[in-house]
């Protein structure tokens, strides 16, 4: 269904999922649009799996875990090493897609995501030589007790669209440094970088079959990823009502969960503050990424005796900030479209409901009719009990207490 300056075109790249290292379709051959945030139009689509989908990529997780499990940790090392080569080897095209799946700044991709992703792979390349201890000791008399680290092993992880690339990364790397096998959904939105890594790992034969797969699909089905029977251990990166559903779920047979989850970073300016600095670096911080970081500077708590300055300084800063709005993703500009359709809806709804008491100083309106672009936005005299103080926001609006 489109969404506002949503325009469906000819699609001819449609994607594959990636299971027991084969590219296969969707087994009912469904695919879903993936929308350029930055145009608004259609540029590929993803398969839409189902549970035969999902029981086929756990078999051949559980299938490459039997042998992978076995693997010494310089094997595992060796393998992601390898892996981090490749990527970099591979730099300019997964920045591409990076951008053209998220609207990100062409150049902010390329420095503030490749060199971090990379070095994250090799940090884990690392870690999987120290992963393997053993240790002994007295625990009661006459018993020796040992304690070896094993694997998990298969792991459903589940990603989420702001940083579609490194969190794929922060899954699937320290699980297989471990020895673990993985399923790995992308989020519905963004799953083209992560199916390229998949496709990377799997033509480069990097990784033995199995050990990695990637499924794309939507909310379904991330929820029979998460209530499959096969994993020990299921991860998400997403919304606090998403990790709720998977704790839920995950309890009905005691797997393993790990979850990040959403924040709301509050900022606390005193009255001493250099107040000019102060705006210039937190506006940085607030709309870098469009907001969109669960660790972005989006709440600001000020002293009363530079608060009306400081208002002021930060609602200049929005006001100078540039969106890749007039340039697109190639241009200087450092603040991309929020991701999706429905997330602009959600930002513009925070803002529709703006409560009386509060003021609007700094934007608050959708930026041009074309894609998924929200002004930077400063909203002022907030109060602790307001809607947009209790929920993080996920968009480049920047609140004031």
């Amino acid at each position: 269904m489109a969404g506002p300056g949503w325009q469906r075109t000819d699609v001819s790249r449609v994607l594959n999922n990636i299971i027991g290292g084969e590219k296969v379709a969707a087994s009912s051959g469904q695919t879903q649009d993936l929308v350029n945030p930055s145009t608004g139009t259609v540029f590929a689509a993803a398969p839409v799996s189902g549970q035969e989908d999902v029981d086929r990529a756990y078999a051949a997780a559980a299938d490459a875990f039997e042998t992978w499990r076995d693997s010494t940790p310089s094997e595992r090392q060796k393998a992601l090493l390898a892996i981090a080569d490749l990527f970099e080897e591979h730099a300019d095209e997964l920045v591409a897609l990076e951008s053209e799946n998220t609207g990100k700044p062409i150049a902010v991709t390329a420095s503030e995501e490749i060199p971090p992703m990379v070095d994250q792979i090799r940090f884990f390349a690392g870690a999987a030589r120290v992963l393997e201890g053993r240790a002994a000791g007295e625990y009661m008399k006459g018993f020796t007790s040992i304690i070896r680290r094993e694997p998990i092993g298969v792991i459903g992880q589940v990603t989420p669209w702001n940083y579609p690339m490194m969190m794929a990364v922060w899954k699937y790397a320290p699980a297989i440094a471990a020895g673990n096998t993985v399923v790995l959904k992308p989020s519905d939105t963004t799953p083209v970088s992560t199916v390229r890594m998949a496709e990377l790992i799997t033509e480069a034969e990097i990784l033995p079959p199995g050990v990695l797969n990637v499924i794309t699909g939507d909310r379904d089905t991330g929820r029979l990823l998460v209530s499959h029977p096969t994993p020990q251990m299921v991860a998400i990166t997403g919304s606090v009502r998403a990790g709720m559903e998977v704790a839920g779920e995950a309890a009905r047979d005691v797997k393993r969960v790990h979850l990040e989850l959403g924040g709301k970073a509050p900022i606390v300016i005193f009255d001493d503050a250099d107040v000019e600095a102060a705006a210039e670096w937190l506006a940085v911080a607030g709309y870098f990424n469009a907001g969109q970081d669960c660790t972005a500077a989006t709440r600001m708590l000020v002293g009363p005796g530079i608060y009306d300055d400081f208002v002021s300084a930060l609602a200049e800063q929005a006001k100078g900030t540039a969106t890749t709005f007039e340039d697109g993703p190639t241009g200087e500009a450092l603040v991309p479209p929020v991701n999706n359709a429905a997330q602009l809806d959600r930002v513009l709804g925070f803002l529709d409901r703006v409560p009386s008491h509060a003021e609007v100083v700094a934007g608050g309106k959708r930026q041009g009719d074309r894609g998924f672009y929200v002004e930077p936005t400063v909203v002022a005299h907030l109060k602790q009990d307001d809607e947009m103080i209790q929920n993080e926001i996920f968009g480049p609006v920047i609140t004031v207490q």
